[in-house]
């Protein structure tokens, strides 16, 4: 495998030889952004070109997850943002699971109903009532002030529950049983998931993941147009991405199945959104053609990436009767994250011990590893942020 590294010293070695566990011929390309850390079977920030092999475990249990931003036509100064971001907390669902507070119709469900691999057809009722809402953990909505004064909208999230039904279900594909059985997910030391691109499995698995795909588009545009319509304004500009995702791309003159797990795509003139963390500025980049870029698979960050564990922020914690109770207390001091936030100037609804700003690398420094690959477009000061609550039931990973 030829193993392309941004900002080495910020990733530890664990994470270097997980993506090394990845491979699967020496002719394997691979990349490291340097917001990479240790994930399930496939490092976060891991980038793997295969030549015959379609990685489950680097497009992970979020298919599709990834950023939308939007520049409207209203400045940011004559917003009331306090009054926004309750209007957002109320109209909008958060937690994974949750269902949409008012359902919508588009024109996925069609295509969810005509699904190539049927056993996507069933999952209807769950993607109906989901679609438009966002996930919890480091998920979001958030409004920005860009460095002209004006307003911006940015989300991250994916495909719900209805992407998290169709990796399990493969996962079990993958063992020799059927998309119906219940098996263990494995542990993050688990070796990846990689099912033979000509096979019937990996075939179905692409079909099935890009309908996901399709679901994650369709549910960021969807929130950002409620956005729109609570603020009464209008979009100027969009840059949209997925970055848990596997693309059919030529590099080096060859084709290969390009994975990217919590990584943004970044070819030149390409636009994409990195959002940091509740209280630093977030980014609007376009990528760069350069030695750099080529080696990297024209990829670049997804966010900051984490330098705190949840469990270590928030503390040990299990859900009961769908509620959360704690068992340890977390090295983040939540009141005291929640009052300098609120002092920097921004209106925060939910999160929780382990968005913590702390919790995370500081982006300028994350992207400087990059230079030459991207350049920055807008730098994006939070001002109103909306994420799930801690006490909110997330049964998912990812």
């Amino acid at each position: 495998m030829q193993l392309h590294i941004f900002g080495e010293p910020l990733i530890d070695e664990k994470t270097v030889l997980q993506i090394k566990k990845c491979e699967s011929s020496p002719d394997d390309r691979a990349a490291l952004t340097a917001d990479a850390h240790y994930g399930y079977g496939h490092p976060i920030g891991g980038v793997v070109a295969y030549r015959d092999k379609i990685s489950l475990s680097g497009v992970g249990f979020d298919i599709a997850c990834g950023n939308k931003a939007c520049q409207t036509n209203l400045r940011a100064a004559e917003v009331d943002v306090a009054k926004i971001m309750d209007e957002i907390f109320k109209q909008i669902g958060f937690g994974v699971g949750r269902p949409n507070p008012k359902p919508v119709d588009h024109p996925v469900f069609d295509h969810i109903a005509k699904a190539e691999f049927a056993p996507q057809r069933k999952f209807m009722n769950m993607a109906m009532a989901q679609l438009g809402t966002v996930g919890s953990g480091n998920h979001f909505i958030d409004l920005f002030e860009d460095e002209d004064g004006w307003l911006w909208i940015g989300v991250h999230f994916g495909s719900r529950g209805f992407g998290h039904k169709t990796t399990t279900g493969f996962i079990a594909i993958s063992r020799g049983k059927s998309f119906d059985d219940h098996v263990a997910e494995g542990g993050m030391d688990a070796p990846p998931i990689l099912f033979d691109a000509d096979s019937q499995a990996g075939q179905d698995y692409l079909a099935a993941m890009r309908l996901a795909g399709e679901y994650a588009y369709a549910g960021r545009d969807i929130v950002v147009d409620k956005v729109l319509g609570i603020l009464g304004g209008k979009s100027v500009f969009e840059v949209h991405n997925h970055h848990n995702f596997l693309w059919e791309e030529e590099h080096f003159g060859e084709k290969f199945y390009v994975v990217r797990k919590g990584a943004t795509p970044a070819f030149p003139g390409q636009y994409g959104f990195i959002g940091a963390n509740m209280a630093d500025i977030s980014v609007v980049v376009r990528g760069i053609d350069s030695p750099d870029s080529k080696a990297g698979l024209y990829s670049t960050v997804h966010g900051a990436g984490r330098v705190m564990s949840r469990t270590k922020a928030a503390g040990k914690k299990k859900w009961k009767n769908g509620r959360v109770e704690h068992l340890t207390q977390g090295e983040v001091d939540w009141k005291s994250v929640k009052k300098s936030v609120k002092k920097s100037g921004v209106e925060l609804r939910g999160g929780g011990a382990d968005e913590a700003p702390e919790c995370y690398k500081k982006l300028d420094e994350v992207l400087s590893y990059h230079a030459g690959t991207i350049e920055v477009c807008h730098r994006l000061r939070p001002i109103g942020v909306a994420m799930a609550a801690e006490d909110i039931f997330d049964p998912y990973k990812d």
